[in-house]
């Protein structure tokens, strides 16, 4: 059970993380969370944690603060597609009051460079949106496109090569990777005009019947992907291609506020207590502060910050230079000689397209997009499949609760209990959803493990129910079939439990 191992291996979690990182100098320590103002736990404080971080007992009630995921940041349940919108319940009048600057900020719409509006100018060369609003559609999930549209907004392809060269002597298991020479880090499919875009999405579906108990069916769609209508010529020919579908935004300086220790402290890479479930941290390379950190955001956890991933969010989705980021052309190469000598936006009073201020508020934004209270946490059937989730063994992955940091200058993500359903760690969820191209230490077969929260509002908010990585899933049920590696035995299980028991798992996932 995740409450169990979570304190039990604490100290085995922080051995193992020495273990695998390889650390010399000002790098000494990457567990030191620079971009929190943490406040130490006292010892009376950590008892208390672990008490109210165990597993629960009784199902025939929801636990205590349960309807609140977010604790005091648990905004109400709207009933309109703004029910990912709200800032959190506890950041008061001016931290509202920045919530909305940094809400128009992610809404505007970039244009190119040169424009009169010097402080909306900088998009592309090459795109994949205008705004981060474009592809996080009212702060929720992408989707892939849809039989006859012509464009992916809100789903790309990652493309890498094989490098041992560029392995990372300071992460023990790094997996080295390089650009593609011609397309670089990710595949554009828009372009201002003069300069072609790289590519357009192309997805092949293969449905594949699945038995369940009870008489039940369900299918699943299996898609192939192709990067068409190649606009600078053919990838190279190790090229590793990754679909991702844009996430939900909610909760994320929630998450980026979990201790270190405590996500490392669920991290079991040898499967120690035999229990099928290794998860393992992703340990990158911070851009921002030069050094290793755990990874915690993107699909692969590839990310150690909201402001980092905001900051490559901007320079690869929409072409937008900043601080972290600093090419004015954002993802084009040496090869596309257009795109690098178009006309960019860098160089006037911002000195970058999007300024250190304006990623601040960005930044300030994605940190405190509110979590919707739960529904129904007393409603008989959710409470069944509350317990069939844990008998099942989700709860081994998508562990319920955290307590966040106390934070000194962070009062609305400071000393939380939060209800995420996730470890934050990569997992091997077998050659079904496999991508095979790694990330940091992410193997081609590993994702990090999403948070559930909010997902029961997916059709509300996103106007589908499409889920994982790649959209490919069409309801809950389909996105918990497709689970394997680490979660074949789960799979398996809700498979072949009693219809009215999966229902309720479904209910419980609804509720969520």
């Amino acid at each position: 059970m995740a409450g169990a191992r979570r304190y039990a291996r604490i100290s085995c979690a922080l051995r193992a993380l020495a273990a695998c990182l390889t650390v010399t100098g000002a790098h000494a320590d990457a567990l030191s969370e620079p971009h929190l103002t943490i406040i130490p736990r006292t010892e009376a404080e950590a008892a208390r944690i672990k008490d109210i971080l165990r597993d629960p007992q009784d199902f025939t009630m929801p636990e205590r603060f349960e309807d609140l995921p977010a604790g005091a940041a648990t905004v109400r349940v709207r009933e309109t597609a703004d029910a990912f919108s709200d800032p959190s319940n506890n950041i008061g009048f001016d931290g509202e009051l920045r919530f909305k600057v940094g809400n128009g900020l992610f809404r505007k719409l970039w244009v190119s460079s040169p424009s009169s509006t010097l402080a909306s100018d900088g998009l592309g060369p090459l795109y994949n949106a205008r705004s981060c609003q474009s592809c996080h559609i009212k702060d929720g999930r992408g989707h892939p496109p849809e039989p006859g549209e012509q464009s992916a907004v809100s789903m790309f392809l990652r493309i890498s090569i094989p490098d041992d060269a560029a392995r990372m002597t300071e992460i023990e298991e790094y997996l080295g990777t390089a650009p593609d020479p011609t397309y670089g880090t990710q595949l554009q499919d828009f372009a201002l005009p003069g300069i072609p875009a790289e590519y357009r999405l192309a997805i092949a579906y293969t449905e594949i019947p699945v038995a369940l108990s009870g008489g039940e069916t369900a299918s699943l769609r299996a898609p192939t992907y192709t990067a068409a209508d190649l606009g600078y010529g053919p990838l190279h020919p190790q090229a590793m291609l990754s679909p991702r579908v844009a996430p939900q935004m909610i909760g994320l300086g929630l998450l980026e506020a979990i201790p270190a220790a405590d996500i490392l402290a669920l991290a079991d890479p040898d499967d120690a207590d035999g229990d099928g479930i290794s998860g393992r941290a992703n340990i990158v390379w911070s851009a921002e502060y030069d050094m290793p950190m755990l990874g915690r955001f993107g699909l692969k956890a590839g990310s150690p910050t909201v402001r980092e991933q905001s900051a490559g969010a901007f320079a690869g989705d929409i072409g937008i230079s900043n601080p972290l980021f600093a090419d004015p052309f954002g993802e084009c190469t040496t090869i596309q000689d257009a795109c690098e000598n178009a006309p960019h936006g860098d160089g006037d009073a911002r000195d970058f397209e999007v300024d250190a201020e304006g990623l601040d508020l960005v930044t300030f934004y994605s940190q405190n997009l509110g979590v919707p209270a739960r529904r129904d946490v007393d409603d008989p059937e959710v409470l069944r499949g509350k317990e069939v989730f844990h008998s099942t063994g989700c709860a081994a992955c998508h562990t319920p609760k955290f307590v966040t940091h106390r934070l000194d200058d962070q009062p609305a993500q400071s000393f939380q209990l939060i209800w995420p359903h996730t470890d934050m760690l990569l997992h091997d969820m077998g050659e079904g959803l496999a991508d095979n191209r790694p990330e940091a230490r992410a193997t081609g077969r590993e994702w990090r493990t999403p948070p559930l929260w909010g997902i029961g509002l997916t059709e509300r908010v996103s106007g589908h129910t499409y889920f994982l990585h790649d959209g490919r899933a069409r309801s809950l049920l389909e996105a918990v079939l497709w689970h394997g590696g680490e979660a074949e035995a789960a799979r398996d299980t809700v498979a072949q439990m009693p219809p009215e028991d999966r229902a309720a798992l479904i209910r419980y996932l609804e509720s969520l």
